[in-house]
């Protein structure tokens, strides 16, 4: 009887598995195996209510039985009864804690409804348990990456490996991977899906957005074309999501009027998307309406940092700094301990662009990128990723910096080739360029590794700073939340900065400050300065960055629109038309103002306009 109620399991007659396991509980009425064939008969004819009963009786009369446990646990999941699925999968992985599919079961309800935090923890356990699970790698990467946890990256970094990933599955691989900044992964994973299954809907959709991501423009308004002449039926949530791409694409093309009118008339698509009102905020910007525009970035902060408090809890406890890499310092005397150790030369070392972010950091990137000699790659967070992994040994940055010898800095400078290699095809015979504005803070760490690198700092007018940051939608979280105000804003630009001029002082680096209105006044002068501090002989290839930009496709940062443009003057005194925004702020800032020359005095209120 076993074998004949497994045949029609598995040929799909679930009618006939409920006929044969009816018959044979007659006979057998306390056999386990036959009723828990019969629920899952029962659940797959979508008689849930009646399975249900079934599932609830075997963890009864077993409750020593993990599987009864998280069988019940799957179908009151399925019946949404949220709570008691929890509490169900709990009580399973209690009885076997090394059951890596109830822990993802477990997972996958805390993701549905929304408890990154517990999600990621739980999900990791289930990792550990089977890393090479594809399906458990991008679960616990979606947790991590709303927690805004940098493991979410290192468990998608062998996605290459996975060939045999169902659509659901590489639909959810593609959107972790355009959330992370990996827009041309994408939109490979999304070409090949829709090569596959050409009527996916959802994947037509994110892919639509990922050629905006790489600036194929036209790319992305013809899927939406196509999407609307294919499926004239679309649901509310699809049609919200036509609208709302078809706004960035108004925006991106200067049709900024259009782009509102649509934002304001579609509306945010849930509660919590707080990037409608940054889009929103930007329209209202190039359309002067900068009450407006405040307004919107008003509301996006407050619903950005509400998901923040839930997804990233301890960046608010009380004693929680603003930038925590910004924290520790280490003195003269501290800095004399460190042993004296061998180094790579300056052009065998990275030239590393800083500055806090919205500096111009990006292009400067893009300017020493377009050069033959030079090889740049988008930020990535690698000597927190080092610091991590001292951390995790013993030694903790800057303090224990002087406990490194020989072999622990050639293996750490291995580790960080090894992490550029990861992102980029590297070109041996080019100097890399390594852009992350928030390297500033990990000067210490950078100097010990690096003695000889030469550093750009990207200066701009520090107001001006500050509001193009209030106008961003970071994902970083330690950035997301310090724009929570101006105030908080200004606070962390301060700190980041006097942390800046404290390791300066102390370790002496090859720096040139590059201020961004020298650049955008005479841009053939600061770029031939620029060259000239780099050992380069032809500036010319760095005043063609816009048509290299353009190129290149895919720029992961939030001015990945501006920078594909030539050098203009339209992000000079912008600040000057939120100066009521920015007055909290003022004093706060103040000592840097001072520091690097800069004036907030009374001017033409028609600067920048």
């Amino acid at each position: 009887m076993i074998n004949d109620i497994l045949s029609a399991l598995q040929s799909g007659r679930p009618a006939e598995v409920e006929r044969l396991s009816r018959a044979a509980l007659a006979e057998r009425p306390d056999d386990p195996d036959l009723a828990l064939f019969l629920a899952i008969g029962l659940q797959q004819q979508g008689r849930l209510a009646e399975a249900l009963e079934v599932y609830a009786a075997l963890a009864q009369k077993h409750p020593d039985d993990s599987l009864h446990w998280g069988n019940y646990a799957t179908a009151l999941r399925e019946a949404g009864r949220v709570q008691e699925a929890e509490n169900a999968y709990l009580r399973s992985i209690a009885l076997a804690p090394d059951n890596e599919e109830q822990l993802t079961n477990l997972g996958l309800l805390q993701l549905e409804r929304k408890d990154y935090p517990a999600a990621r923890d739980t999900l990791l356990r289930a990792h550990a348990l089977d890393p090479a699970a594809p399906a458990v790698r991008i679960h616990a990467a979606r947790a991590c990456s709303a927690c805004r946890d940098s493991r979410a990256e290192e468990l998608l970094r062998p996605w290459r490996d996975w060939t045999s990933l169902d659509d659901p599955l590489q639909l959810e691989l593609a959107d972790l991977q355009l959330v992370l900044g990996e827009a041309n992964i994408a939109r490979v994973l999304l070409e090949e899906l829709l090569e596959r299954s050409p009527g996916h809907l959802p994947a037509r959709l994110l892919l639509a957005a990922v050629y905006e991501r790489v600036n194929d423009l036209d790319g992305s308004a013809a899927l939406l074309d196509q999407v609307e002449r294919n499926h004239p039926a679309l649901d509310a949530e699809a049609q919200l999501e036509i609208v709302h791409q078809r706004a960035k694409l108004a925006l991106r093309r200067g049709q900024t009027g259009q782009a509102r009118r649509l934002l304001e008339q579609a509306g945010p698509r849930t509660a919590d998307d707080y990037a409608h009102f940054f889009s929103l905020a930007e329209a209202c910007d190039k359309l002067r309406d900068y009450p407006g525009a405040i307004a919107a970035l008003h509301e996006a902060h407050a619903r950005q940092i509400e998901e923040l408090k839930r997804n990233a809890p301890r960046r608010f406890d009380p004693a929680a700094p603003v930038l925590p890499a910004a924290v520790e310092r280490i003195g003269a005397e501290e800095f004399r301990r460190w042993p004296v150790l061998q180094g790579p030369d300056s052009t065998s070392s990275p030239v590393f662009i800083v500055g806090y972010p919205r500096s111009g950091t990006t292009l400067l990137e893009l300017m020493l990128d377009a050069h033959p000699a030079l090889q740049s790659m988008d930020e990535r967070p690698f000597f927190t990723i080092l610091s991590d992994q001292l951390a995790d040994h013993g030694i903790t940055v800057p303090q224990d910096l002087h406990k490194l010898d020989q072999h622990a800095c050639d293996e750490l400078r291995k580790g960080y080739v090894s992490l550029v290699c990861s992102k980029i095809q590297r070109r041996w015979s080019a100097q890399l360029v390594d852009k992350n504005p928030l390297n500033m803070l990990w000067l210490p760490l950078i100097h010990r590794l690096f003695p000889e690198a030469k550093f750009i700092l990207a200066l701009r007018h520090p107001c001006d700073v500050l509001v193009s940051n209030y106008m961003q939608n970071f994902r970083a979280a330690v950035l997301a939340v310090a724009c929570a105000s101006m105030e908080k804003l200004a606070t962390a630009y301060v700190t980041a900065m006097e942390c800046w001029l404290h390791d300066v002082a102390l370790f002496q680096p090859n720096v040139f400050v590059s201020r961004y209105e020298d650049l955008v006044a005479d841009p053939a002068a600061q770029t031939r300065r620029i060259a000239d501090f780099l050992g380069l002989e032809d500036a010319t290839p760095l005043l063609h960055f816009d048509r290299h930009a353009r190129d290149k496709g895919f720029i992961a940062t939030p001015s990945y629109a501006q920078v594909t443009q030539p050098v203009n003057r339209k992000g000079l005194d912008r600040w000057k038309r939120y100066r009521e925004a920015l007055a909290p702020a003022l004093p706060i800032l103040d000592p840097m103002l001072r520091h690097w020359g800069y004036s907030v005095a009374d001017a033409d209120e028609s600067a920048g306009g």
